[in-house]
């Protein structure tokens, strides 16, 4: 080869290694190493003990230190200061309550304290931005208002509550930019009492909550149908809040969003998340608050305004589900051991562990994105930076209006606009994220705004 040549190539190689070395990593090998260390037998050991304690109705027994749910809860706890001691008190542990009463409420049997437990791992740069993992503690028998009777649960919802235990276990060993809380809840079964009394908390503080993964039911692998299946999970999220405002809706009709609200972000964020370092999971998403006219405790932090998901197994078994224990017509029912399988709830421990990380590594997202183009042959937007200085810069997606997940996306560095030259803006929907020099990026942000140059 001449001299001749050897110059220009030697250029290009200097220019691809720059351009190289300006871009984040597409992965976080540290995800990777949160999922194997999710362990099914410490699911299986939390599962087995939440059981043990007979029922776990949120009006039982708070006195005992065998049955009821104040043993449970009081286990619970004791589990999260042991964490705690062991990260060198990275977890502040202390329980939150509401009182009750039977007045208004015609599934609660008599007044009593909603108890929930909480850890709270603070973050190092924004620990004023939250992203939780909730399950429920209570469990209920045929009768909601029978706090007595048998109620085991072991997959409604001590799969949920174990799983919460031991994404604090594995995640406790690191350190996050923002706080994570895993939050045991209370009185799911008589109306979302405690998931409500710690929303409103929260909203009273102040805190910054950018997500709640809401766990209900991780551990059952066979369908009523007889559909078996250890790798599919649903994914519910709301389209848009129920909190937004009158202009806000009419801003919709105009310019789309029907299907971009923060929680459907967040169900994305999950679903993407877990394709990259779980692929051998098929999760799936249902568009829809829950599943059809019940209810999670997801969603009294949906109704103030904060993104909330529920995540859980594809196939449930409604004879394990609410029943008490007992076979009839050669049909076992009730919500024993034998029926969780500890290996899914693994998988969708990790899928919840991994996203944790992803979001309390990742950057803030970007704020006030807006959206120009119109009547033009490109599409235009602009954001105000995130704060931090571990941004590497901003990733700006688009999407089919009629597919449910980002299909686009290109990177476009530390800017706070951009002009997607040919892609015209009545064709697709578009969002933008902020991409951390570790390569975790914040949900994308739907735009919310409109400009004309």
């Amino acid at each position: 080869m001449s001299k001749t040549f050897i110059a220009p190539l030697i250029f290009l190689f200097s220019f691809a290694l720059t351009a190289q070395e300006k871009a984040p990593p597409q992965v976080d090998l540290r995800l990777y190493d949160i999922v194997d260390a999710v362990s099914a037998d410490s699911i299986k050991a939390d599962i087995t003990k939440l059981v043990s304690f007979g029922t776990r109705n949120t009006f039982s027994d708070t006195v005992s230190k065998t049955r009821g749910i104040g043993a449970a809860r009081r286990f619970i706890k004791s589990e999260f200061d042991q964490l705690s001691k062991k990260c060198n008190n990275c977890l502040d542990v202390f329980y939150q309550k509401d009182f009750v009463t039977k007045e208004g409420n015609d599934r609660v049997p008599k007044d009593a304290w909603v108890v929930n437990v909480v850890a709270v791992q603070k973050g190092k740069k924004f620990p004023n931005r939250y992203i939780i993992m909730s399950g429920d503690i209570d469990s209920r028998a045929s009768n909601t208002m029978d706090f007595t009777t048998d109620a085991p649960g072991a997959n409604d919802n001590a799969s949920g509550m174990a799983g919460v235990m031991e994404a604090a276990r594995v995640l406790s060993k690191y350190e996050f930019d923002s706080s994570i809380i895993y939050l045991g809840l209370s009185g799911e079964e008589q109306g979302l009492f405690g998931g409500k009394g710690f929303a409103e908390m929260a909203k009273d503080k102040g805190w910054d909550i950018i997500g709640v993964l809401n766990n209900d039911m991780i551990g059952n692998i066979k369908g009523v149908d007889g559909v078996i299946d250890n790798r599919t999970f649903r994914i519910f999220s709301e389209p848009v809040p129920p909190t937004e405002t009158e202009r806000e809706r009419t801003m919709r009709r105009f310019y789309g969003g029907e299907v971009d609200g923060i929680s459907r972000q967040l169900a994305r964020y999950v679903h993407k998340t877990t394709e990259t370092y779980m692929p051998e999971m098929n999760p799936m998403m249902v568009y829809r608050l829950d599943r059809f006219g019940r209810g999670g405790h997801h969603r009294p932090f949906n109704d103030l305004g904060f993104a909330g998901i529920r995540i859980m197994e594809a196939h449930e078994n409604y004879n394990q589900q609410h029943q008490d224990i007992r076979t009839e017509n050669g049909i076992e029912y009730g919500d024993v051991l034998k029926h969780v399988n500890f290996d899914y709830a693994k998988k969708l421990t990790a899928v919840n562990a991994i996203n944790l990380a992803a979001l309390a590594w990742a950057p803030p997202a970007p704020e006030n994105v807006a959206i120009g183009g119109i009547v033009e042959p490109s599409a235009k937007l602009k954001w105000k930076k995130a704060g931090g200085d571990d941004v590497a810069g901003y990733k700006i997606y688009w999407r089919d209006t009629t597919n449910p997940q980002w299909q686009y996306s290109r990177y476009v560095g530390d800017v706070d606009h951009y002009t997607l030259d040919g892609i015209v803006i009545d064709n697709y929907f578009f969002g933008v994220a902020a991409v951390g020099k570790n390569g975790n990026e914040s949900m994308v942000v739907f735009p919310s705004e409109t400009f004309r140059d």
